[in-house]
């Protein structure tokens, strides 16, 4: 059994991959077996039906052989070290689960010995757990770069989801702060995962539901390197159009060594984190592409979300009549969300709509009023400057206080949690 002291280790050393959020997974109960994955998803935050979840996050080992620069699981640095066993990871699932602690389990694991030693023993804890256990909760496995693919497109059929990290968004950086790692040994096996033989049954031409059916995800660590938002973000559309992407993590780096000049010894500002996931919010349900979100310098506004940056730099596009507005033009205006957008596009059917209509469909009239006319009245400001200075006070107070399920302003909120812009 897995004692408490590696267990403490195992656990915070996990902490630093954030690749793990709602997982899409619809993996149900068996006769016999326990846990389910299904409907809901396992996450580390509240679903979109309410639910708060949980799994376990852990590393199989932090010993690791590598020794990336910006990595607190290095060789070089004197940590304690601990390895778990297979059978140990499955029995602490089990136990967990029975005492309702968790709904399923995120493994990952630093290099020990060789890629292809470490990614064997993950593949035997999941397997173990699959078949030995008959746990059918929601796993997500960490995948070893440079193992072999049979052992990744086998685990494929045991987990619901797996991620490589590409980790820094070069290959120059790569090989500078982790020169151990190779950029192609880390894109393969996306690419093999991405592979249409995998999701289609050749049979029946159907999508597989044995196989990843929560897809694959990646991370990038963010400020340990010097690539612009747009080298970053234009590497995020290439992935999501050619490697079945569900998610792109961004994860803000932290300073843990202070030994060596090639990385920064102050933690970047946490709202270009912030930045990014709304800009690949952006990417992947607005219809925007990565050349058009940043500012011409190559980043972000961090005064401003993307979408309210883009607009007030393209005035010539603004104001959007309501009624006849396109839908592709519709979700392009700030506090407008695909929710809203979609209501806009019915109600306007049977009446025309009036800014008293858009508040009751729960557009954020606060920001969208600038940039839109109904019935062909303006009631917005005309000023670049003024309307810039109005959304940024707007943000601010919004970021400033803590959102509560009493608030009277509720759907604002709730719309800023479904990441709709």
């Amino acid at each position: 059994m897995l004692d408490e002291r590696r267990l403490a280790i195992l656990s915070e050393a996990a902490k630093y991959d954030v690749s793990c959020s709602s997982s899409g997974s619809r993996r149900e109960n068996k006769k016999g077996g326990i846990g389910n994955a299904c409907f809901g998803g396992i996450c580390h935050s509240f679903t979109q039906d309410g639910r708060c979840i949980s799994l376990l996050k852990i590393l199989m080992s932090n010993d690791c052989y590598y020794d990336c620069a910006y990595c607190n699981n290095r060789r070089s640095n004197p940590i304690p070290r601990a390895t778990a066993e297979p059978e140990e990871i499955c029995e602490l699932v089990i136990d967990f689960y029975k005492r309702n602690y968790i709904e399923g389990l995120f493994l990952s694991s630093a290099v020990v010995k060789t890629p292809d030693y470490t990614m064997e023993r993950l593949f035997d804890t999941v397997k173990l757990l699959r078949t030995k256990y008959r746990f059918n909760g929601y796993i997500h496995l960490k995948g070893i770069p440079s193992a072999d693919r049979i052992l990744i497109e086998r685990a494929g059929f045991y987990v619901d989801r797996i991620s490589f990290n590409i980790e820094l968004p070069s290959e120059k950086s790569l090989k500078l702060l982790a020169p151990q790692k190779d950029k192609n040994a880390i894109i393969a096996p996306m690419k093999t995962l991405a592979h249409d033989k995998y999701y289609a049954d050749p049979k029946s031409l159907t999508r597989r539901k044995d196989f990843l059916p929560a897809g694959q995800t990646t991370q990038m660590i963010i400020g340990a390197s010097p690539e612009s938002d747009a080298h970053i973000l234009k590497l995020t559309e290439y992935m999501y159009h050619n490697y079945r992407l569900k998610r792109v993590y961004y994860s803000n780096y932290s300073p843990t060594n202070f030994s060596t000049s090639l990385l920064p010894y102050e933690q970047a500002p946490q709202i270009r984190e912030h930045r990014l996931y709304q800009a690949d919010w952006l990417l992947r349900f607005y219809g925007f592409t990565a050349e058009e979100i940043t500012e011409n310098d190559g980043f972000l506004s961090l005064e401003l979300d993307p979408k309210c940056a883009w607009a007030i730099r393209h005035p010539e596009l603004f104001p959007v009549e309501i009624n006849t507005a396109s839908p592709q033009m519709l979700l392009r205006v700030p506090g407008i969300g695909v929710k809203s957008a979609y209501r806009i596009m019915l109600a306007r059917k049977t009446a025309k709509l009036d800014f008293g209509d858009l508040k009751r469909l729960r557009v954020v009239l606060k920001r969208a009023v600038h940039f839109i006319t109904c019935k062909g009245k303006f009631i917005g400001s005309g000023k670049t400057s003024t309307i810039k200075g109005l959304l940024s006070a707007a943000e601010w107070n919004e970021n400033a206080r803590q959102l509560s399920v009493f608030d009277n302003n509720v759907y604002a909120a709730t719309s800023a949690l479904n990441g709709e812009l």
